[in-house]
C-alpha cells in the first residue's frame, strides 16, 4: 500500500476514534445518544449552530476543544492522502486495481500465466491475439504496467505463494503456464497449483533437461524446454533447411515438427539429381509401389523458388527438392525407394 493510501486510510481511522470518543463522553455527561451524536456533527463540521445544551462545566468545554481540534486535524489529513493520491495517480490505479479484481472474479475456464518476461510476454501476447480469457502473475510491477496498458489481467505476486494462486482464480482455471527463467520456482508453482486444483492443465517451462523429471513428478501435464527447442530448429535449419523453411512459411509455429512426431508423422527431403529418372515426369506419374502413402507439400526448386501444393501436373526438374510428408514408419521403404529410384535423400533418420 502506498504512503498517500496509508495517509488516508489513517486518517479515517483517527477520524472515527474522535467521533466516537466524543459521542460516549457527551452521553458520560447525561446527553442522550441523539444529543450527542448532533453535537459531535455541529462541532467537527463548524456549523456554527448553537450549543446543544449549555455547558457550564469547564471540563466539558475542554473536551469540546479536543473534540474539534482532533476532529479537524483528521479530516486535514485525510483530505492531504486525497489530494496526494490524485496528484501521483494512486487514486486512478486503486480504483483500477479494484475493477480488475472483480474483472478476474468473473473469468473461468481460463490461462493463468506465471511469469511476464520474454516468453511470459510472448506468451501472453498470442493468448491476446487469440483471444483467450487468461491473467499474468508476476512480482515486477513496472513490467506488469506494460500488460495492464494493454488490457491484460495482472497480478502482482510471487506465483509460488497460494493466495495469489487463489486471487488468480485457480479453482476456476483450465490452464496453468508456468515461464519463469527459474526452474526451482517452476517446480515449487506447478506443486501449488496441482494442490489447490487437481484437474488443471499444468504446461511448466525448463531451462535444464534434468528439470524435465521433477516437473512431471511435481504435477506438471507438459513440460517445455525452449533451449532444446531453439536448438532443435537451428538443427532443422542446417540438415533439412527446404522442410523447416516451408514451416517457417506456412505454419508459422515451432511447435509443428513436434506435434507431427507425436502422431507418426515427420517432414523429410528428397533432392533429385540430374540422374535421376524421375526428372521429367509429373507427380502424379511417381508410385512408390502399392502401400506407400505420402504428401508432396512443396517443391523448391534449384533457383530456391518454392511451389507450395504442387498440382499433380507439376513437372519435375533436376535438383528439384521434394518436401514430403509421411508416416514415420515408412522410413526403411523410403530409404529403398530412395536407392531404387537414385535420389538422393536428405530426411531425418530415426
Amino acid at each position: 500500500m502506498q504512503s498517500s493510501i496509508r495517509k488516508v486510510v489513517l486518517g479515517v481511522v483517527l477520524f472515527s476514534m474522535t467521533c466516537i470518543v466524543a459521542i460516549v463522553g457527551y452521553m458520560l455527561a447525561g446527553w442522550t445518544m441523539l444529543e450527542a451524536v448532533y453535537m459531535v456533527t455541529i462541532t467537527i463540521f463548524g456549523v456554527g449552530y448553537g450549543e446543544v445544551r449549555p455547558m457550564e462545566d469547564p471540563a466539558l468545554r475542554v473536551f469540546t476543544m479536543g473534540v474539534i481540534i482532533a476532529g479537524c486535524t483528521s479530516s486535514i489529513y485525510v483530505m492531504s492522502g486525497f489530494a496526494q493520491m490524485i496528484a501521483e495517480g494512486e487514486l486512478n490505479r486503486f480504483l483500477g486495481a479494484r475493477r480488475m479484481t472483480r474483472g478476474i472474479d468473473k473469468l473461468s475456464d481460463h490461462i493463468i500465466v506465471c511469469g511476464f518476461g520474454r516468453v511470459g510476454r510472448i506468451l501472453a501476447d498470442e493468448l491476446a491475439r487469440s483471444g483467450k480469457d487468461f491473467v499474468v502473475i508476476d512480482t515486477n510491477q513496472t513490467r506488469l504496467q506494460e500488460a495492464e496498458t494493454a488490457g491484460m489481467f495482472v497480478i502482482v505476486g510471487d506465483a509460488t505463494e497460494e493466495s495469489v494462486l487463489q486471487s488468480a482464480g485457480i479453482a476456476r482455471a483450465r490452464v496453468l503456464a508456468s515461464v519463469l527463467p527459474d526452474d526451482t520456482a517452476n517446480v515449487f508453482i506447478t506443486l501449488t497449483a496441482r494442490e489447490l486444483n487437481r484437474d488443471i492443465e499444468i504446461i511448466a517451462r525448463g531451462e535444464s533437461p534434468s528439470t524435465e523429471k521433477k516437473l512431471l513428478r511435481s504435477g506438471a501435464t507438459r513440460v517445455v524446454l525452449p533451449a532444446a527447442i531453439g536448438a532443435a530448429r537451428i538443427a532443422r535449419l542446417i540438415t533439412k533447411p527446404s522442410a523447416e523453411m516451408i514451416l517457417a512459411n506456412v505454419a508459422q509455429q515451432e511447435s509443428l515438427t513436434e506435434d507431427l512426431e507425436q502422431i507418426g508423422l515427420q517432414m523429410s527431403e528428397l533432392r533429385l539429381p540430374e540422374n535421376c529418372d524421375l526428372t521429367g515426369r509429373t507427380l502424379a506419374d511417381i508410385k512408390f509401389g502399392a502401400g506407400f502413402q505420402f504428401v508432396v507439400i512443396a517443391v523448391r526448386s534449384n533457383d530456391g523458388v518454392v511451389t507450395r501444393e504442387p498440382p499433380l501436373t507439376y513437372t519435375l526438374r533436376p535438383d528439384d527438392t521434394l518436401i514430403v510428408l509421411a508416416h514415420r514408419t515408412m522410413e526403411l521403404r523410403l530409404q529403398e525407394i530412395v536407392r531404387n529410384k537414385q535420389i538422393i535423400y536428405r530426411g531425418v533418420r530415426s
